[in-house]
């Protein structure tokens, strides 16, 4: 008698949930967003429609932000303030200052656009999915990564385009008018402000369907790449951006990435810090956010002027998130691996 053929899955479909599984899809979209506007570039009428989907897009990103963070949650977490300050000061302070010289050191060789996209992709919040599942994987403070890396969105809503209006603006080279002041409230605060007042209604379906979240979290990210690239792409970014200059900013951000991994965990050593706190600082402290810097790029770089465009801005944000990623998977696997081989019961031991 004939075994069903349905009773397993067959070989094909295996083989697709492996690759599945290890394929970052955000960065096959990502990469695929950059070709197709490299290709068809939106124009005239299709570009002003883009316009107007990114900008659901993003109200809808922002609105999903404050829907699903439980402010009761967040206060509880709080406790835990030394944690905090150590993320929140590399994000905000540490960062900053690295992105201020990295542009004055490299405006003569990579340009204006590239050096100030070097600068920006320092001044935006921390990413959170990432940060947590990398301190997951390590057996690192998962609470602590959760909270910290939530706060980190929360505050980058105020001080990111605070920092881009003290670093940037006051130079001349982005300027920061009362219209974006008011495009800052209606696109990134507001609908920040709805959904913490539905939180209670809407936070449990959120939830309970991760996909939501998700599926506005890549496709806020893939439409406006799409959108700033094609407006790059007509203003000639691939004339100005040389293959050294693609290689010159992979080599600058695999060594900030590496720089403020090194100085994080050196730092939370220094104040003593467990095992635990000491990985959540070092992987949410070194994370910089993709979704928000391109959500809030194109807030901030609507129609900038003097040679400059939104996607040179933030190609070297792309890149970063790109490298960050791949560093930290390696370093959150020797992590877990250590620890695994020191805890083969999977008992955890007293902090160390």
């Amino acid at each position: 008698m004939a075994t069903p053929r349905s009773s397993s899955p067959s070989r094909f479909r295996l083989t697709l949930q492996r690759i599945n599984k290890h394929i970052d899809w955000l960065i096959v979209g990502l990469l695929a967003c950059i070709l197709l506007a490299t290709a068809f570039p939106a124009k005239e009428d299709f570009a002003i429609g883009m316009h107007y989907v990114s900008k659901v897009f993003l109200f809808l990103l922002f609105f999903f932000y404050g829907a699903k963070l439980a402010p009761r949650e967040t206060l509880m977490g709080l406790r835990n303030w030394r944690l905090h300050v150590v993320i929140t000061c590399f994000t905000f302070v540490v960062f900053p200052i690295i992105g201020i010289g990295l542009k004055y050191a490299t405006i003569g060789w990579l340009g204006q656009g590239l050096a100030l996209g070097l600068l920006y992709l320092t001044l935006v919040p921390g990413t959170v999915q990432s940060s947590i599942a990398f301190t997951s994987v390590a057996h690192g403070n998962v609470a602590g990564a959760i909270v910290s890396s939530s706060l980190s969105n929360v505050l980058g809503v105020f001080l990111t385009p605070l920092l881009v209006m003290l670093t940037m603006a006051t130079t001349g080279d982005v300027h920061i008018t009362g219209r974006s002041i008011l495009d800052i409230f209606l696109q990134i605060l507001l609908p920040f402000i709805i959904g913490q007042l539905l939180h209670k209604r809407l936070g449990p379906v959120l939830h309970r369907h991760p996909i939501l979240t998700k599926t506005i979290d890549r496709g806020t990210i893939w439409v406006n790449v799409y959108t700033a690239f094609s407006e790059a792409v007509v203003q000639g970014v691939w004339v100005r951006v040389t293959m050294l200059h693609l290689l010159e900013l992979i080599g600058i951000c695999i060594a900030v990435v590496s720089l403020v991994l090194t100085l994080s965990w050196l730092l939370a050593r220094a104040l003593g810090f467990d095992r635990g706190d000491r990985i959540a600082a070092q992987f949410c402290g070194s994370k910089k956010s993709l979704s928000s810097g391109i959500a809030m790029g194109a807030v901030l770089f609507a129609g900038v002027g003097n040679g400059l465009s939104a996607g040179m801005l933030m190609l070297p944000l792309m890149l970063f998130h790109l490298f960050q990623l791949l560093i930290c998977a390696v370093l959150a696997g020797r992590y877990g691996r250590q620890w695994e081989r020191a805890h083969p019961d999977g008992v955890l031991a007293p902090p160390s």
